[in-house]
């Protein structure tokens, strides 16, 4: 479509555009009036990912239930991002808060407020184009597995196919590993793009965070001739990420309660206080090598607790069957079992 069709259309608050996601549709509700070009980040607000009607929605969390973005938007002739990754991505939070504001307020978005009980999670963040992980990164951790503190952060990867969501399953690739870990994570979402950000202006950059969890086939991580990493960090689903994204002006990272459950019994517990890089330090180091974009996510290390710190003979290693459950202070519980 050349620029000048374009701008009618968008002056006419009819433009609609339509995305892939994974396998899923994403179509924008009508905009009217259109959006006013004023960009940042969403302000005060928890965020989630939802699949309603064989798309990925944006939601809000709201004391009057889900608010469904898309639906309140064409409700209330307003505009504003329909999925989490154009919020992050566009950098369009005035929009979204503009509209949140005015649905609670408004009885035509009435229908727009779902039961949460009633929804279907996706991915906190379902379209990142990095994910960044970090290793070895609380000190109670390094202690139990016997290593050195870094120097540095220690950074690896996952990849998008690994994202998974709250009440979501990983498939366990059994023919391939046994050993399975969890890893319970303070996750960093990206909202503004940072490249060489000092420390002391490291977090402007941050949108939110997110409970995460750094699922790991320790045999492929570690057992393998050459120590795969990246094969044992990134099959499919091995990245649980949610429920919700807590807006970054609500949640002071680096003092959060921190734990992971399986089937009930607590294996780790901890505080982001005994991380060994605070997320300051972490964005703003891995911003001197890569800029890190909108949407962009962290994965900031787990605390001690992990089977693999235990002696060998009583690594318990996970199976099929086994339900995990996450929890960061103010970030809420991400669950997911294991098949």
């Amino acid at each position: 479509m050349d620029r000048n069709r374009r701008d009618f259309l968008k002056g006419a608050g009819l433009v609609a555009a339509i995305a892939a996601t994974g396998g899923l549709t994403v179509q924008h509700a009508e905009a009217a009036p259109a959006k006013t070009g004023q960009r940042g980040m969403a302000r005060g607000l928890i965020l989630l990912t939802m699949r309603r009607n064989g798309e990925y929605r944006l939601g809000v969390k709201t004391e009057k239930g889900i608010l469904d973005v898309s639906q309140a938007a064409k409700q209330l002739h307003m505009h504003a991002p329909a999925t989490m990754d154009e919020l992050l991505q566009n950098e369009d939070g005035p929009s979204l808060n503009a509209l949140v504001g005015a649905a609670i307020k408004s009885r035509a978005a009435s229908k727009a407020f779902v039961k949460e009980a009633a929804i279907e999670y996706g991915p906190a963040v379902t379209r990142p184009e990095k994910i960044i992980c970090v290793g070895l990164n609380y000190r109670r951790h390094a202690k139990e597995v016997g290593m050195e503190f870094p120097g540095q952060p220690v950074l690896f990867n996952k990849y998008n196919n690994a994202l998974n969501n709250h009440n979501g399953s990983i498939k366990l690739p059994v023919a391939v590993a046994r050993k399975f870990d969890y890893e319970v994570e303070l996750v960093i979402v990206i909202g503004k793009e940072a490249k060489n950000v000092s420390e002391a202006h490291a977090l402007s950059h941050v949108a939110g965070y997110c409970t995460g969890n750094d699922f790991t086939a320790r045999d492929l991580q570690l057992e393998t001739p050459s120590k795969q990493w990246m094969i044992g960090k990134t099959p499919d689903q091995f990245a649980p990420l949610g429920p919700y994204l807590v807006t970054a002006d609500q949640i002071d990272p680096d003092n959060l309660k921190i734990e992971c459950r399986v089937n009930g019994e607590t294996r780790q517990s901890s505080n982001t206080n005994d991380l060994i890089f605070n997320c300051s330090q972490i964005v703003s180091f891995i911003s001197r090598y890569i800029t890190l974009k909108p949407g962009d996510i962290i994965f900031t290390g787990t605390p001690e607790g992990v089977i693999a710190g235990h002696p060998t003979e009583k690594q318990v290693w996970l199976k099929p069957g086994d339900k995990v459950a996450c929890s960061l202070e103010k970030l809420g519980e991400l669950k997911f079992g294991l098949v």
